[in-house]
Formats: C-alpha cells, sequence, structure tokens
C-alpha cells in the first residue's frame, strides 16, 4: 500500500479537529500530541474502511432488483452508520485505553461528522488549487 499525500493531509486536518475537540470538549481527553496524531492515524484507517463499506452497500442498494433488497441493504447502511460510530470507540479505546477517551456515542458522532466534513473541505480546496493543465 502506497501512502498518497492526500492521506498525509486527512491525517493533519483529523489531527487538527481531534485537537480541536479535546481542547473545547471536556469529555474528549488525550494525554499527549504523540497520541492525538496515533489517534488521527487510527481515524483515518478506520473511516477509510467504513467509507469502502459504505460505497459497496450503496452500489448493492442500486443494484438491488427487488424492493426487498433495496429494503435490506438500506437497513444495513444504517446500521454500518450507527455501528460505526462504536467500533470506531471501540477500536481507540482496545489501542489507547486510557490515554485517549472520545466520551460517548454522541460525541464521537459529532467529531466524525466534522472529520468527514473537514475532509471533504480540504479536498475541495486542493482540487481548486490544482493546476487543471497537468503541469504540476
Amino acid at each position: 500500500m502506497r501512502i498518497r499525500a492526500v492521506d498525509l493531509v486527512d491525517v493533519f486536518v483529523y489531527l487538527v479537529v481531534l485537537g480541536l475537540f479535546t481542547q473545547f470538549l471536556p469529555g474528549i481527553i488525550t494525554e499527549s500530541f504523540f497520541v492525538s496524531l496515533l489517534t488521527a492515524v487510527l481515524f483515518k484507517l478506520a473511516l477509510e474502511v467504513i467509507a469502502v463499506l459504505k460505497t459497496r452497500i450503496l452500489d448493492r442498494v442500486r443494484a438491488a432488483r427487488t424492493a426487498a433488497g433495496k429494503t435490506l441493504n438500506a437497513a444495513l447502511l444504517m446500521v454500518l452508520g450507527a455501528g460505526s460510530k462504536f467500533v470506531i470507540l471501540w477500536l481507540t479505546d482496545l489501542v489507547f485505553g486510557d490515554a485517549v477517551q472520545l466520551g460517548g456515542f454522541f460525541s464521537v458522532t459529532l467529531l466524525i461528522i466534522v472529520l468527514m466534513l473537514a475532509r471533504a473541505g480540504i479536498r475541495l480546496l486542493i482540487d481548486r488549487t490544482r493546476p487543471r493543465d497537468g503541469s504540476a
């Protein structure tokens, strides 16, 4: 697997967002900058896997021929949406233990929404500033 520049940008965006949440939400705690950086890397890995799963399920929803197939896959998408927050909480606890606390379901949901919005915003910014003629 090759690390791309955009992957590093994602990690740094996640690090900044996590730092801001740590600063302003008392339920979110990281022991040090290094632990925050490792947490941002964990978020990157977990959110990439979740995004791939979401894309596959959406493809299955579009490909389903019956209403039952569409409903089942849509329900699976909803389970993934809610379950992914629990997976991130569990992974963070498994890897970092008491060194990182992400609060509860609602704070981690807000954190993930802001992470994804920040990632999308930075990617839009990068795409706008990239030369279109392929010179850079």
